[in-house]
């Protein structure tokens, strides 16, 4: 794929769930059974939209981009578009935005500060993207 996709487009997301899943195996992801949502505030289209993605045994059963009301998740990321873009391209980390406030959680945060690695993993794969922002 040389070809630029929207960021958070469903062609966007039919390529993240391709790479996702043909580039973390559950050795990687230690086998692990959770979900979560990133809940985007602020989007340049004005609507408010979600990615989602479930794992079951490390495997990625689903990944999912909308807007409205996400499924119910583990765990639940809140922020700007503007923030979730620069994590996404690679230019901060989650787990800084989370610290410094950037990015809200909600759910077990000694759970969520152990999958941090697991969550650097995936923003890997997702930074290979071509993608417009």
């Amino acid at each position: 794929m040389t070809e630029k996709v929207g960021y958070l487009s469903p062609q966007w997301r039919d390529e993240a769930e391709k790479r996702l899943k043909a580039e973390i195996t559950p050795e990687k992801m230690n086998y692990l059974t959770t979900s979560v949502s990133y809940n985007y505030t602020n989007c340049p289209d004005g609507v408010d939209k979600y990615l989602y993605f479930k794992c079951v045994n490390g495997q990625f059963a689903e990944v999912g981009v909308d807007s409205g009301e996400p499924p119910k998740t583990e765990f639940r990321i809140t922020g700007s578009y503007d923030i979730f873009s620069q994590v996404t391209q690679g230019k901060i980390k989650a787990q800084k935005a989370l610290m410094t406030g950037k990015l809200k959680l909600k759910g077990n945060m000694v759970k969520a500060l152990k999958l941090a690695s697991l969550a650097d993993r995936i923003n890997k794969v997702l930074v290979t993207i071509p993608t417009n922002y």
